[in-house]
């Protein structure tokens, strides 16, 4: 796992610009720690920060081939065994044993097409100097981010847009469409928050020629008649998962799983202790267990579920406790947005996981985790409301958004220009253009397979990405097991029938799963990641957005209803500790890091 940044301009001579290239580079230290690299050319420059998990010693990079052709990566390739014997078949000769150089020979064989022959998450850049090309390729889900910037005469990129941010050529400037961006929970493909910037689909490579910028999609859900019956489809999931786990156990450095007490990371942490001892973490806040009171969202703590996980697969098992007092630091705000670029309206749950991330780190450099099993099997309590699917909207929108808005704080005459209802109404049109369909299927099937596909390309997104860069801002590689290609295309044709044919959520997996957990875990209703029930957070949250308001001079200010701010901050104590209203005090204070520490300018 690494971190990736170039840059590519055929009308200058790049060669003197090792200054700006290596600060690019090094604003993806968080993602590479163990070494640094950079490769000059006068058309092309890629550098690499490198985290060292797969041959330790040999891996540096950018890495280079005869040509030369040249490759920064980061990411996995979890079928690289397969492809390094299949290519030293062919007479290519290795001098490593790491999956970049795979990669890269297996671009000197297939080109382009190498991108079909992996496996696994992962960005790269290659640029082949024979014929004037660079070659950017994300992985089919996303799970690795990669943003560009098209210039004149060619293109800059980078893992995050720290990296772009960095080249003096772009200035962080967001304009509405941007600010838009921010403030719905969906991921629009391609659209970046910063003007100019953009990020490349899950699923796509982009080739950067003199000529210009051609993009071209790789991989793609597609219609596939299923056609086993319940136990085989039950049997093929469990098959797949057992070699899912079983690959993304490989590792040169010490390996854990992230355990919750669900079904997900439950299932994954059982599966890896088959192949060995296992260490797993999970996060925990002082007294929330004993203190706990069920929300709209939750219905349990995780802490009894998780003790029991552990006890019944043995694992090397570790609670990380958290306090208020941490998580109110606003040194660690600064780090969260830091590491996302852009505010966030998560908050608490964004800055626990930064510190759960943190303090796992100093144990172990790789984690397996649960992501995408909710969007693939249907584990939200949306999935089965029909208020929620039949909403003409994203379904998640429906449910968590109908009575509170992260944006409730803003300017109203903002607010009416940005006008985000036709915003999110056009991002969700252009989505559901793009769903796969099977011919003959009825009303149910039909939207059942639309808000799946939602799901795993406009709902997903944002939550690969949070824990990417969460993760990575310490230097910690997580893994997400159920975003492995072949499960998601086997399991998004499975008919909804059958992924709910025992009248509950995730039926298949839970099926699938049945041997590997205790029963309490079988029958526990999904539960999302845990926020703090504190009511010294909010507190917190209102005193310091009170203490901006007096001060006067805050960036954010100008952006926000006087009126609503006090209205909230005088509301009391504990009225909205469990709500989403919660959400845009959060996104207040991180707007105001933000336009601070990035010195953005705002073209509305």
């Amino acid at each position: 796992m690494c971190g990736i940044a170039g840059w590519v301009d055929f009308s200058r001579d790049l060669a003197s610009e090792h200054g700006t290239a290596q600060a690019m580079t090094e604003t993806m230290s968080c993602r590479g720690p163990d070494d640094r690299g950079l490769w000059l050319s006068p058309h092309a420059i890629l550098g690499n920060r490198r985290l060292a998990v797969i041959d330790v010693e040999g891996g540096h990079m950018p890495m280079t081939a005869e040509g030369p052709v040249v490759i920064t990566y980061s990411g996995e390739i979890y079928n690289f065994v397969e492809l390094r014997a299949e290519l030293a078949a062919k007479g290519h000769r290795f001098r490593t044993r790491s999956d970049t150089e795979v990669v890269l020979h297996g671009y000197l064989e297939w080109g382009a097409g190498v991108a079909d022959r992996l496996n696994g998450m992962y960005a790269f850049a290659i640029w082949d100097d024979r014929a004037q090309e660079l070659l950017l390729v994300r992985d089919r889900l996303g799970v690795k981010p990669l943003y560009y910037y098209p210039l004149r005469d060619g293109v800059l990129f980078g893992s995050e847009p720290k990296a772009i941010l960095a080249n003096p050529l772009v200035e962080p400037v967001v304009d509405t469409d941007g600010l838009r961006e921010l403030l719905t929970l969906g991921r629009s493909p391609e659209r970046a928050v910063f003007k100019g910037m953009r990020e490349l689909r899950p699923g796509h490579l982009l080739r950067v020629r003199r000529e210009g910028l051609a993009i071209r999609r790789y991989w793609a859900l597609e219609p596939r008649e299923h056609t086993d019956d319940l136990d085989v489809t039950i049997s093929t999931i469990r098959a797949l998962l057992e070699d899912i786990v079983g690959r993304q156990l490989v590792s040169d450095v010490p390996l854990c799983s992230l355990l919750s007490g669900g079904l997900d990371s439950s299932t994954i942490t059982a599966l890896a202790k088959k192949h060995g001892q296992i260490r797993s973490f999970a996060v925990d806040f002082a007294g929330y267990a004993e203190q706990f009171q069920p929300d709209e969202l939750r219905g349990d703590p995780d802490a009894p579920f998780v003790q029991e996980l552990a006890r019944y697969v043995d694992s090397d098992h570790t609670d990380i406790m958290l306090d208020t007092a941490e998580l109110t630091d606003p040194r660690l705000r600064s780090s969260v947005v830091r590491a996302f670029d852009i505010p966030n309206f998560l908050g608490d749950m964004n800055g626990s996981l930064y510190m759960l991330f943190r303090a796992i780190r100093e144990h172990s450099t790789v984690a397996l985790s649960g992501e995408s099993a909710d969007e693939l099997f249907g584990g939200y309590a949306w999935f089965h409301m029909p208020q929620a699917v039949e909403a003409d909207t994203f379904p998640w929108l429906a449910m968590v958004m109908r009575d509170h808005d992260p944006a409730d704080l803003l300017d109203r005459a903002l607010f009416d220009r940005l006008d985000l209802p036709s915003y999110t109404a056009d991002t969700y049109r252009s989505a559901l253009a793009e769903v796969p369909y099977l011919p003959g299927q009825n009303a149910l099937e039909r939207r059942m397979r639309e808000v799946c596909y939602l799901h795993l390309t406009r709902f997903l997104p944002v939550l690969l990405d949070r824990k990417d860069r969460l993760s990575m801002a310490v230097g910690l590689e997580v893994r997400v097991p159920f975003c492995d290609h072949r499960l998601v295309e086997y399991v998004f044709n499975t008919p909804w029938a059958m992924k709910t044919f025992d009248g509950r959520e995730k039926s298949l997996l839970r099926a699938a799963a049945g041997d590997l957990v205790p029963e309490s875990i079988l029958r526990r209703v999904k539960s999302p990641y845990p926020a703090t029930q504190d009511v010294a957070y909010e507190q917190a949250l209102r005193d310091t957005l009170s203490d901006l308001v007096r001060a006067g001079k805050a960036p954010v200010l100008p952006l926000l209803d006087a009126a609503a701010v006090r209205e909230l901050t005088a509301a009391p104590v504990g009225k909205t500790t469990t709500t989403m209203s919660r959400m845009s005090l959060e996104l207040a204070l991180d707007l105001n890091v933000w336009l601070e520490s990035y010195g953005v300018r705002l073209d509305l």
